[in-house]
């Protein structure tokens, strides 16, 4: 069996375990993301005019790991929209599927989900380039206050999100990050600790975010 542990932090990403001479190579980018901190919450337009902007760079990076040879990517925290309040968020968001409950390819299949442009670029990046992409990014799910006693009063969850996509573009894996810093009062934490992994051709991997790392879960 083989187990690699990705870590996302927003200074540093890292694969740091393996159990046999299975040999991979790992790209990590450390991004000077552009945002803004606008005086109202940004339209959806203008929000995804400003992701364009770092995907646009990821793009470029993405392209270049492959060149020098890399299986898998993997990009930082909050790299593709910067740090924002609750409200300002929200255009950032889209609804992300499990992958353990659907399988999807949104470079196949862009019309499959309204409105997710930002994964159907990450996945054809993926496919594009035939390398794993692992990014940040941030996950919206509807609840209805009523039947979830953990549902926030806005009617919807908004979780600092690890989506991974395989060579194909295809989403392998979802994580919601638990352990939440003091300052990320724009997320919120999932109602139960996920536990997320995925298998690659050169090693199967688990995936937790920053803060995470002092915890004993995930």
């Amino acid at each position: 069996m083989k187990l690699y542990t990705v870590l996302l932090l927003l200074c540093l990403s890292d694969a740091v375990w393996g159990y046999d001479d299975t040999t991979f190579v790992a790209a990590v980018y450390e991004h000077a993301v552009t945002w803004s901190e606008p005086a109202r919450p940004p339209t959806r337009q203008e929000a995804l005019e400003l992701m364009r902007t770092n995907l646009d760079v990821y793009r470029v990076q993405t392209r270049e790991a492959k060149r020098q040879g890399a299986d898998i990517i993997v990009f930082p925290e909050d790299g593709i929209y910067g740090f924002q309040t609750r409200d300002d968020l929200y255009p950032y968001l889209e609804t992300i599927p499990d992958p353990e409950q659907i399988v999807w390819n949104p470079c196949d299949d862009p019309d499959r989900f309204n409105d997710t442009p930002v994964q159907r670029n990450l996945s054809c990046m993926a496919k594009d380039n035939d390398i794993y992409i692992v990014v940040n990014f941030g996950d919206k799910q509807f609840c209805d206050n009523s039947e979830d006693s953990t549902c926030p009063s806005d009617g919807k969850y908004q979780f600092n999100t690890d989506v991974v996509f395989d060579n194909r573009g295809t989403i392998v894996a979802r994580y919601h990050k638990q352990h939440l810093f003091m300052t990320e009062v724009q997320f919120n934490q999932p109602p139960a600790v996920e536990f997320t992994t995925f298998q690659t051709p050169f090693g199967k991997f688990g995936v937790f975010t920053c803060f995470d790392v002092l915890f004993r879960e995930p």
